[in-house]
């Protein structure tokens, strides 16, 4: 016997020390938003993509701009060649040769200012696609936390109901004992107190299932974590809201969804541009500087001259590094203009292209605003369809007390028998748990009228 106290001993020992090593952090709604926001890896994605929007446009900039490009070389000649003073020798060499080169697109039909104009709406699009993708998670967060809390309140129930049985338990027992109540009448309270506890147990799984699903969602580990408790502010939430079509009205000026699909049929106009622009001619210019040096090998850096004292003698001067660089020094610049005539028919199809593209996308926003005005009223009728279940629930609810407060005092009178009690208390129970069901639906069901009307989620 003292074994096995010993052994239940270091057993909640253990179970002890391991709840104490594991801390709890109760997170609050908006905590757990900012935390998503702000650590989800899809957000994280899409803020690089908002990032490679900004290095296109300093392309789309770039391409105004004049390039600039030096070179050198090193070459070395076998055998007969002609060199830089126009002798051929037959000796062996080599040489150097160093340019700088600059040009710049004068003209090539718009398309440079086409393409900056889309680096320019690619930016505006890739942060609304964040603002959308931040909009859809922070929804979500929402509604699973209320999911926690939603089972939260079914456990506060089940909890009751377990006392009351345990209290309902102890009562029948005194009867029993007294001989007012048949032994039967005992059997059917512990049966009940087991279905409670198994519903207590589903219950309580739900509840943890619920906490798993939300910190899923804020991608961090279940263990230690729970939620803080809101208070519902019910009354008259669905007053706050217009009429579903006031709420498209907003909504269509404010979604972000809307404002993308109208920027990517401006992005198809200047695709529309830029394909037209290969019918143009293209106009640039170009500039750039060139110089030289050779060395013929085994004999010194020199050339020949005319010797200015003595003429027609001839004398050989100097003619190192340095000075063949300075000598051979030259500049050019020049335009160059080319004009399409015929390329296959491969500019007309581009632009057919485009077009089409153009036109898809423009079916493409007018099924976003359809979309949007489906979902609205959707979600404004599943509102207004959640606040009527819950005035229904609570007038059920206290329809079902007073059915109870009846039971119980005929219960208690012998006029009831245990099975006949216990359909009206599980009627009671039942009505409690269709009004938490009800009340957090309705509460989710105004969240997503806050969502298109873009109000705060997280108050």
């Amino acid at each position: 016997m003292k074994k096995h106290n010993l052994v239940g001993l270091l057993f909640v020992a253990l179970i002890s020390l391991s709840a104490l090593g594991q801390e709890t952090k109760v997170w609050s709604l908006k905590e757990c938003v900012d935390y998503t926001l702000e650590n989800n890896i899809r957000v994280k994605q899409t803020t690089l993509d908002v990032s490679t929007a900004d290095e296109n446009l300093i392309t789309a900039k770039g391409n105004f701009m004049p390039n600039l490009a030096g070179s050198a070389t090193q070459s070395y000649n076998f055998g007969s060649f002609i060199d830089q003073d126009q002798r051929r020798i037959s000796t062996d060499a080599r040489g150097n040769t160093f340019g700088l080169n600059t040009g710049v697109i004068l003209f090539n039909g718009f398309q440079n200012t086409s393409t900056y104009k889309q680096a320019k709406l690619g930016i505006e699009s890739s942060k609304l696609q964040l603002a959308i993708l931040k909009d859809n998670i922070s929804l979500n967060v929402v509604n699973q936390y209320l999911s926690v809390l939603l089972n939260k309140e079914n456990l506060k129930v089940a909890n009751e109901q377990i006392l009351v049985t345990q209290k309902r338990l102890e009562q029948i027992k005194e009867l029993v004992a007294s001989g007012v109540r048949p032994k039967a009448d005992l059997f059917d309270v512990q049966a009940q107190l087991a279905s409670d506890q198994e519903q207590l147990t589903n219950v309580r799984n739900n509840v943890d299932l619920a906490l798993l699903s939300l910190a899923q969602l804020l991608q961090i580990s279940h263990r230690g974590f729970d939620v803080e408790d809101m208070e519902m502010q019910l009354p008259a939430v669905l007053l706050e809201h217009k009429s579903a079509d006031d709420i498209y009205d907003y909504a269509l000026t404010s979604r972000p969804e809307i404002r993308q699909a109208e920027l990517n049929i401006e992005d198809s106009e200047l695709g529309v541009d830029i394909a037209k622009s290969a019918y143009y001619p293209t106009l640039s210019f170009g500039a750039g500087m060139f110089t030289s040096y050779q060395h013929q090998q085994g004999q010194d850096d020199v050339r020949p001259i005319i010797d200015p004292d003595n003429p027609p003698n001839i004398i050989f001067i100097p003619n190192g590094f340095g000075k063949q660089l300075s000598d051979n020094l030259g500049y050019n610049f020049g335009f160059n203009l080319s004009v399409p005539i015929f390329n296959r028919l491969q500019t007309k199809a581009n632009v057919n292209r485009a077009r089409i593209n153009n036109e898809r996308i423009a079916y493409a926003l007018e099924q976003e605003k359809q979309d949007l005005r489906t979902n609205i009223e959707q979600a404004y009728a599943d509102a207004k369809a959640a606040f009527n279940q819950f005035e229904a629930s609570k007038v059920s609810l206290e329809a079902q007390k007073e059915a109870f407060k009846n039971a119980e005092e005929s219960y208690n009178l012998g006029v009831m028998n245990a099975f006949e009690f216990e359909q009206v208390r599980n009627r009671l129970i039942n009505a409690e748990s269709n009004l938490i069901n009800s009340k957090y639906n309705f509460v989710f069901k105004t969240k997503v009228l806050d969502f298109y009307l873009g109000k705060p989620l997280i108050n």
